[in-house]
């Protein structure tokens, strides 16, 4: 990734205990997303993929257009805040994954979405 094309993603995961029946194998997540753009050329968000895994190694791939039925355009210096969720097997798990960039020039590039954990409070220390 060159500086031009700099997308930086930070997620903050919450457990939803309400949504979430431990005897049923269902823990269910919300996550905030930021997505900002750092770098010097404004990019639209056209399309996301993650890698949801619980930690029985079951992984779940999603992979669509936008994020909230939404394609953000981020001008440098700008950032766009969603929050969205999930559902897994386990009391702990993580997701990662990447959003798809295009460049008004109509370029595209990656923009990795770095690994995170998703845990029922009290579960890790």
């Amino acid at each position: 990734m060159n500086e031009k094309n700099k997308i930086i993603v930070e997620a903050t995961p919450y457990f939803i205990e309400a949504q979430s029946f431990p005897n049923d194998s269902r823990y269910v997540f919300a996550y905030t997303i930021t997505i900002t753009n750092a770098g010097n050329i404004a990019a639209k968000l056209i399309t996301r993929h993650w890698l949801i895994t619980d930690s029985n190694g079951k992984t779940q791939e999603v992979r669509g257009d936008g994020v909230i039925g939404e394609q953000p355009y981020l001008r440098p210096g700008e950032s766009f805040r969603y929050t969205s969720g999930a559902m897994i097997e386990t009391p702990v798990g993580t997701m990662q994954g990447s959003y798809t960039m295009r460049t008004d020039k109509g370029d595209c590039f990656d923009a990795p979405i770095p690994q995170f954990t998703l845990s029922i409070p009290r579960t890790l220390h």
